[in-house]
């Protein structure tokens, strides 16, 4: 049983930054200007890294704290929704 935990946790390891990798580049297809052309220097940074804190503020618990109808919770039902999502914590 150990081993596999081990193995499971070399597994992850792996996996987690190649995750991070594809948002990067997905967010550097979305680097392009209003009239359609690529960013460069400066603006193209600031436009991945926005969009990487984008990216990561939409797999937060917190932003996924909506209901059924998709407006946002409140009060309880918020801390719940928020609490169940990080796993009982």
């Amino acid at each position: 049983m150990k081993k596999i935990i081990i193995a499971l946790s070399i597994a992850f390891s792996f996996a987690i930054p190649s995750i991070a990798f594809a948002d990067q580049a997905a967010c550097e297809a979305k680097a392009v200007s209003k009239d359609g052309k690529p960013l460069y220097g400066a603006a193209k940074d600031a436009s991945i890294k926005k969009c990487m804190g984008s990216a990561a503020a939409d797999n937060s618990c917190e932003a996924k704290a909506v209901s059924k109808d998709g407006k946002p919770l409140y009060g309880a039902a918020k801390a719940a929704s928020i609490k169940k999502c990080e796993g009982g914590k």
